[in-house]
């Protein structure tokens, strides 16, 4: 489902450890480069050239990620000739996206990035800043 960064490679263990697909699914767009893969894949299909020149990300990491992506059914390709053409398969996904973004907006963003370093998700109380 998402890419395991100690690992390296897409996990689908979670859902089958028991947790919930929800939480599998906020696990595959838990991580910024896959957001940035997706919302530059909300303006048209690219190819992983594209991806790589625009994002200025290694051919391998956009290539990992939109695996992660496509594992989780989120993204495809349609080949024409030797090249890959990737899109959103769910225009959905963008709605989950705004919306979260209205949250964060609401919230005046209190979501931020743990301060201790593992990347966990920290919630503080409004009008406090992490350190």
């Amino acid at each position: 489902m998402a890419i395991d960064s100690d690992a390296g490679s897409c996990v689908s263990a979670d859902i089958a450890a028991g947790i919930s697909p929800a939480a599998a699914l906020f696990h595959s767009l838990a991580d910024e480069t896959r957001l940035r893969i997706v919302a530059r894949l909300a303006r048209g299909e690219a190819r992983v050239v594209d991806l790589t020149a625009e994002l200025g990300l290694a051919q391998s990491t956009v290539s990992k990620h939109l695996a992660c992506l496509r594992d989780c059914d989120l993204v495809d390709y349609r080949a024409e000739g030797r090249q890959s053409f990737y899109s959103l398969t769910r225009p959905e996904l963008m709605d989950l996206l705004a919306s979260a973004e209205q949250l964060l907006a609401a919230t005046g963003h209190a979501v931020t990035l743990c301060p201790t370093g593992h990347g966990g998700p920290v919630v503080l109380p409004a009008g406090e800043a992490s350190a």
